[in-house]
């Protein structure tokens, strides 16, 4: 029996490439789009309940609200591979913030010992976010093995985290509203921190997906599936 699996990897027709980039930037929006609207509700709720964890999660929407206009700021230059170092670092900036802040709040909530007001609104919209963020996180990745783009990719796993922080604010809500644990939330949030951080580093020296063509080398043959890919990015679809 033959098994069949589904690959993303490196696309170099420049027709495809186009379509790619164009997908690139209708992800970005979307994810725009999403995280305003997410953030106004997170930050609304969060205040209305005296609740850290749903401010934070609504400030955290602000930095993939930003995560999606470096996207789209890139994907709008003729040749989107040359802004693609800056891309990275403003994306590992928007990492390291979102890591500060998470921490901040966090070591706060611990040593305060506020207990937040039970939050139906913000337990629904966290488990929104559950439910939406894995689908855009997969389908950015995709797309960002495709075109061999590192920023892409760091803009997926900054979704990812966004999940992350949508489970561990669901959880951190639950539990206060039913067993009163307030501090759930913030020592799970310390933890998402530390992902943030490393993901931050990783962006920062443009390590990821390193399958396409830099400015050096676009007109170069491109690699076999599996080569110069540390992580398995180009050939696995994750």
């Amino acid at each position: 029996m033959t098994t069949h699996t589904h690959t993303a990897s490196y696309v170099e027709d420049p027709t495809r490439r186009r379509q790619l980039g164009r997908r690139a930037q209708l992800l970005a929006a979307a994810s725009v789009f999403y995280n305003a609207i997410e953030a106004v509700i997170a930050i609304t709720a969060g205040l209305v309940a005296g609740s850290i964890a749903l401010v934070g999660f609504g400030l955290d929407s602000i930095v993939e609200v930003s995560s999606g206009l470096i996207i789209l700021w890139q994907f709008r230059h003729p040749l989107p591979e040359s802004r693609e170092r800056r891309a990275l670092r403003l994306m590992a900036l928007s990492f390291f913030a979102l890591a500060a802040y998470v921490t901040v709040e966090s070591v706060r909530a611990l040593s305060s010992g506020h207990d937040p007001d039970p939050s139906p609104v913000g337990i629904g919209l966290a488990a929104a976010s559950l439910a939406i963020m894995p689908f855009l996180s997969w389908a950015q990745r995709r797309t960002g093995r495709s075109l061999g783009s590192n920023a892409v990719m760091a803009d997926s796993t900054q979704t990812l985290l966004c999940t992350y922080l949508s489970a561990v604010l669901l959880a951190g809500l639950v539990l206060n509203a039913t067993l009163g644990w307030a501090w759930a939330d913030p020592i799970a949030g310390l933890v998402i921190a530390a992902v943030a951080v490393r993901e931050g580093l990783e962006a920062w020296r443009g390590e990821g997906c390193t399958c396409g063509p830099t400015l050096a080398d676009e007109h170069t043959l491109p690699v076999a599936p599996g080569e110069g890919c540390a992580d398995g990015c180009c050939t696995n679809l994750g």
